[in-house]
């Protein structure tokens, strides 16, 4: 990666974090922040858009739906702070992907290596459900995301939400999508025209992971795959 592309990263998390483009989302993630729940009173709340985070060189993109009220727009981090994120990143550090198995808060000293974290929307929104005028809002960041991460070799997709997004976009971006387009499925495995492959898995969510159907050992299977694929590329 180039000097160029690593700035125009770091000046596109600068323009996520200052997004106000969505009203109603706007109006949440702020409420969220000022009214906060009693475990985390004492806390001060990002209350913004949260920007992507990993490695600019990575070979793969991560993405999940939107940032939890208490958790990333809590930390200002994705997936940090909140039950998802300990699933995610326990995954990530069994597959060698992160230097730590939990991510608590910005500043502890989680590191991942060859991935990297973002969402199809940057804001907690109300219920976990964007409307898709939002999901449009929020497209041209990945839009310019899928243009500079120029490494990327597996996507993996949590939840459908994320996977229609990630298709979604690539069409916007005039790349070609397979015909019929590929169906959400846990492990479900689609090589796109360029080689990346795209992985679709069940969201880390409670009401999968509590519910049984999503367990550790399927949600290591993801990153086992993904790491099996990347390896089968250096070699």
């Amino acid at each position: 990666m180039t000097l160029n592309q690593v700035r125009a990263l770091g000046a596109l998390h600068e323009q996520i974090v200052e997004c106000s483009r969505c009203p109603r989302l706007v109006a949440h993630r702020e409420k969220v922040a000022r009214d906060k729940v009693a475990r985390f009173r004492d806390q001060e709340y990002w209350g913004k858009p949260v920007p992507p985070f990993g490695d600019f060189k990575a070979r793969m993109l991560i993405m999940g739906l939107a940032p939890a009220a208490h958790g990333g727009n809590r930390t200002g981090r994705s997936f940090t702070g909140d039950p998802s994120g300990d699933w995610l990143y326990g995954a990530l550090y069994r597959a060698g992907f992160a230097n730590q198995p939990t991510s608590q808060s910005m500043d502890d000293g989680l590191v991942l290596t060859d991935a990297y974290v973002t969402n199809a929307v940057r804001c907690a929104p109300p219920d976990n459900k964007p409307v898709p005028a939002e999901k449009a809002a929020c497209q041209p960041f990945l839009v310019r995301e899928l243009e500079l991460l120029k490494g990327v070799e597996v996507v993996v997709a949590l939840g459908k939400f994320a996977f229609d997004a990630f298709l979604q976009t690539r069409a916007v971006d005039g790349r070609v999508n397979p015909r019929p387009l590929p169906k959400f499925g846990h492990g479900a495995a689609t090589v796109l025209e360029e080689g990346v492959t795209l992985i679709s898995s069940y969201h880390p969510s409670r009401q999968n992971t509590q519910t049984g159907k999503l367990t550790t050992e399927m949600f290591d299977a993801i990153f086992q795959q993904a790491r099996s694929l990347l390896e089968g590329a250096d070699s």
